[in-house]
């Protein structure tokens, strides 16, 4: 027979030891707890730490001071001709490259055109169209230096190249500043005049397409689902391909862009188009589930409460069901499209992994997107490349913290109204 408990026993050693081991395990919980967050937070710290401290010397550049004098060297060209659309191969043409290689030369000794880039004249050019005034007399041009002679006077050097570098120094000829180019021009081959714009452009259009095909698309399908649509096999096998889609592979949706939106449809490979689309099927399974949630969350007093005031169904949907909603739903959307943000795989199967040296100039132009710039450039041999990895994530992990923050701002501002 089992003894019963007396309520003496409440204070005995036996339960007072038990609840001494409730508290100790309470408190190696809070301990394992905390210790999780500051183990993912110290990640996060040394992720941080890393490419920031790689990445921020890809935002400047070294420059050399070259003096040219278009007196000696004079460019024969028609002034009149620099305002024409084909005004940069008329320079080209005059031989402007050979002239800026020859006053390099005389200005920082033997082989003085190798400390500087091979497209530096590019920037002599744009100088000269927009001051004709230029070619009349003689000037310092800050011109970008060459991938080597940058690396060296960032990190330093030996030998005959580092000693070159610390002459350049000693007579102020080198000048490291933030290197613009970086943000205004598209890929190229030489790291001193390769730039995020033309990849950052692109994502900016593509995400735009897909969250204007996706957003729409979803919250109307998870709308339809919750408040209109039949419960039965259908709209359950409905469901749970949804539920499917979303946990599919992002390399899939690549596969089936390429084979309805290129080879079926025709429509224009390797541009935002085409991979805003693309994004768009990957990412509507995710608002759909979001939006159905944020849906459900809406107490059924609120839905009773307008019918009862004499409101249609429709009204009860739009005026009531969906600005309660649309926090939860407008969050898991860009929380959505930041993820669309960061995918490759997909964009790779319609050709977006091209090499692209060119601004999108629309939708349908050819364009590559920030994540495949970053790829393609931890690929390339010169080493200058390396900094300008790290720095294209720094702008890619700015973009996405950005949209984070703008999915709390508007969480935060439409509770606040209601």
């Amino acid at each position: 027979m089992n003894r019963q408990t007396t309520p003496t026993d409440w204070k005995g050693a036996t339960m007072q030891k038990r609840i001494a081991g409730r508290y100790a395990a309470e408190r190696r919980f809070k301990a394992v707890g905390l210790g999780a967050v500051l183990l993912s937070g110290a990640f996060l710290a040394f992720l941080l730490f890393v490419m920031v401290g790689n990445g921020v010397r890809g935002f400047t550049y070294t420059h050399v001071s070259v003096p040219v004098d278009f007196k000696a060297m004079p460019l024969t060209i028609d002034t009149a001709r620099l305002g024409d659309a084909d005004a940069d191969q008329v320079i080209a043409n005059a031989g402007l490259a050979d002239i800026v290689a020859f006053a390099a030369d005389e200005a920082l000794g033997a082989d003085g055109s190798k400390l500087i880039s091979e497209n530096a004249w590019k920037e002599v050019r744009s100088a000269i169209k927009a001051d004709p005034e230029l070619l009349k007399s003689k000037t310092v041009f800050e011109l970008p230096a060459s991938s080597e002679v940058d690396i060296a006077a960032k990190e330093g050097a030996k030998g005959a190249l580092g000693a070159k570098v610390d002459a350049l120094e000693k007579d102020g000829k080198l000048s490291t500043g933030i290197h613009w180019p970086f943000f205004k021009n598209a890929d190229a081959t030489d790291p001193a005049v390769a730039g995020i714009w033309g990849a950052l452009k692109g994502s900016v259009l593509t995400i735009f397409i897909a969250f204007l095909i996706a957003f729409p698309t979803g919250v109307l399908a998870a709308l339809y689902l919750e408040e209109y649509a039949a419960k039965n096999r259908w709209t359950d096998l409905i469901e749970v391909s949804i539920n499917n889609l979303a946990a599919v592979p992002s390399i899939i949706f690549g596969l089936l862009a390429l084979a309805v939106f290129i080879n079926w449809f025709g429509l224009c490979q390797a541009s935002p188009l085409v991979g805003g689309l693309t994004l768009a099927l990957m990412t509507m399974p995710v608002i759909v589930i979001a939006s159905r949630n944020a849906i459900k969350s809406v107490p059924p007093s609120i839905r009773d409460a307008a019918l009862g005031v004499g409101a249609s169904p429709v009204q009860v949907v739009f005026h009531h069901v969906l600005p309660l909603a649309l926090p939860g739903i407008l969050t898991g959307t860009i929380i959505g499209m930041a993820r669309a943000l960061g995918e490759t795989a997909p964009l790779l199967l319609v050709g977006m992994r091209a090499f692209i040296g060119d601004v999108p100039g629309g939708i349908c132009s050819p364009s590559t997107v920030l994540p495949m710039q970053i790829f393609l450039w931890s690929d390339e041999v010169d080493r200058g490349f390396v900094e300008k990895t790290s720095a294209a994530i720094i702008v890619l992990l700015i973009v996405l913290l950005s949209m984070n923050a703008f999915a709390i701002y508007l969480r935060n501002k439409f509770e606040k109204r209601w």
